[in-house]
């Protein structure tokens, strides 16, 4: 899992361990993602499935793309689609992404890089592995966060950032076992390069086989761990968590995580991505590609779409 790394992680800013009066968040709730096909037919793992909306708030949708290694020939994508009404966040860990949109915007993410498109009023988009990965095949690796915008927000102009693994903000833990990639938002007095609508914080750490990480979180945000890799505890309590599954966490003002000592030979260290936000509490309403706040508000994004007000391809 290459990502971003660092020769010397010992050099890097360190994040302060838990003080006395720091409340480390409990967990609330652990769950393993179920397999599933999205697009042309790439394998993911469905981050949140069977967690209520009102503890992933101000998410909605998260897919692990593989782990895979696909044979010369296999590698797949999705064809042409809509999106309205929040932002995509894709990164890339292991492996090479193509993306276009009916805008004109596009270019190629790979190991460590986060594409942000903000889809906002709509926007037709389509995601694919370049020719030459097809043609050898390779190791393939991601994630898709969908991020929901405020009903103020959810029909501004469609955007992109798109943010290379070299401006993430790298981040030691207190004791030098844990590098951590600050992708966006406030941690600790620390910036990441992503910018926000929705006040968020996203983290990818690698966790040494036993060492802890603390990582200082505000209060007002909920708390998300998932695990990409490896086997280790999260909480106060210490609760087991491994590769695949998605740990909901309650109130405080640090998130901890530890990873075990003996790890598998495949996974040598505990990768987590940690979210959180600031809960935008407003109806939902979520079809398919389109997050809106009210259900006139999806037909309205249906019919829109069908009427070619979305965009169109080639873009004009």
């Amino acid at each position: 899992m290459p990502a971003v790394t660092v020769d010397n992680i010992l050099a890097l800013p360190k994040l302060a361990a838990a003080g006395a009066r720091s409340t480390v968040r409990p967990v609330r709730s652990v769950t393993t993602a179920p397999t599933g096909y999205e697009g042309d037919g790439f394998p993911v793992h469905r981050a949140f499935s069977g967690v209520p909306m009102a503890d992933l708030d101000p998410f909605i949708h998260m897919d692990q793309m593989g782990e895979v290694d696909y044979a010369p020939g296999e590698p797949k994508g999705t064809s042409w689609h809509p999106h309205r009404g929040f932002e995509t966040v894709t990164y890339m860990i292991d492996g090479v992404m193509e993306h276009q949109d009916s805008n004109g915007g596009g270019g190629v993410i790979t190991n460590g890089d986060t594409q942000w498109m903000t889809a906002g009023g709509g926007i037709l988009h389509i995601e694919r592995p370049p020719e030459a990965l097809v043609a050898s095949g390779g190791l393939f690796h991601g994630l898709q966060l969908w991020v929901n915008l405020p009903a103020k927000d959810k029909m501004i102009q469609p955007r992109y950032q798109d943010i290379r693994g070299t401006s993430v903000a790298l981040l030691s833990s207190a004791d030098g076992g844990a590098l951590v990639r600050l992708i966006a938002g406030d941690l600790g007095g620390h910036e990441g390069p992503g910018s926000t609508y929705t006040p968020i914080t996203i983290v990818h750490a690698t966790v040494q086989p036993g060492p802890q990480v603390d990582l200082p979180w505000r209060a007002d945000y909920n708390g998300l761990v998932y695990v990409l890799s490896g086997a280790g505890t999260v909480g106060a309590e210490r609760r087991p968590i491994r590769s695949g599954q998605l740990a909901v966490l309650g109130a405080g003002d640090t998130i901890r995580v530890a990873g075990d000592r003996h790890q598998d030979s495949n996974s040598p260290a505990l990768d987590v991505y940690v979210m959180g936000g600031r809960p935008i509490r407003e109806p939902v309403a979520h079809y398919g590609p389109f997050v809106m706040n009210t259900k006139a508000e999806l037909i309205q994004a249906f019919e829109d779409f069908q009427a070619g007000r979305l965009g169109s391809v080639p873009a004009a």
